[in-house]
């Protein structure tokens, strides 16, 4: 099980509950040339618990993605936090011109792949975002600082005091640093989560969580972590079954959730 200061992370729908109430959360995911993360990391965040979806991407994606989440709505509109980047190359005019969109809309982002190049982070508020690089991304990310340092803690503690935000580092022991220099190593994360799209599903759940949790009154470290252990979680229940794709790891993300609500 996991420490009740995470577990009060994850809610069940109440009497009163409706879709809105839940939390509403966007994406800027997917590309012609990447339509897959749409669907890895909507669904992710279905599987999370939270009550709407909106989704901006090309046509095709879009189209994609409504056959096999009818449930998500397509176009702007408002929501509580934003998932950017995942599945965007950094060359796609439109849905860069959409990420830029969202990034301006005063709420939660979490800043994942292609986006993490795109944002001025000097527009947002601090500690408002969640950023998802792994080592290479955030190799570029520093780099466009003019940081060059070893991918260890002291190059994730730096992309958080450069970027004013929380950062996570993907990997088999993932590293999440805030502005303020603390550091969580969360891990040894599950080897079944070594295949393709499987960040894309981290993003959905970390979406989730921020939308269903007022940002400014949880502590953005939490909503990472607990990210990172359900998405871990996850993916060993789906190996049971056998090698495993991302896909599979998103729709697992239920039993975790289900399993971790408090009592």
């Amino acid at each position: 099980m996991i420490p009740e200061r995470l577990s009060n992370l994850l809610h069940e729908p109440q009497a009163g509950d409706d879709k809105y109430s839940r939390g509403v959360l966007g994406f800027v995911t997917g590309s012609e040339r990447f339509p897959g993360a749409a669907i890895l990391g909507v669904t992710a965040a279905i599987r999370t618990g939270v009550g709407m979806i909106r989704h901006v991407a090309p046509v095709s994606v879009t189209n994609l993605l409504l056959e096999v989440r009818p449930e998500s709505v397509a176009g702007f509109g408002r929501a509580q936090a934003w998932v950017l980047g995942s599945g965007v190359p950094v060359d796609d005019e439109v849905q860069v011109a959409n990420i830029r969109e969202a990034a301006s809309q005063n709420c939660a982002l979490v800043i994942d792949a292609g986006a993490l190049e795109l944002i001025d982070y000097s527009s947002l508020a601090p500690e408002s975002c969640i950023l998802t690089p792994h080592a290479g991304e955030l190799a570029r990310l520093l780099d466009r600082f003019g940081k060059h340092l070893d991918l260890d803690y002291e190059a994730v503690v730096a992309a958080a005091a450069i970027t004013n935000q929380v950062v996570m580092l993907k990997g088999n022991m993932t590293l999440i640093a805030d502005p303020n220099g603390e550091v969580r190593a969360v891990g040894p994360n599950s080897t079944a989560l070594a295949t393709a799209g499987t960040g894309d599903v981290l993003a959905g759940i970390v979406g989730s969580l921020l939308a269903t949790n007022s940002v400014g009154e949880q502590n953005l470290l939490d909503v990472a972590e607990l990210a990172v252990l359900i998405h871990s979680e996850a993916a060993t229940r789906a190996a049971e079954s056998g090698p495993v794709a991302a896909l599979d790891v998103a729709e697992q993300v239920r039993t975790v959730v289900r399993d971790w609500m408090p009592a």
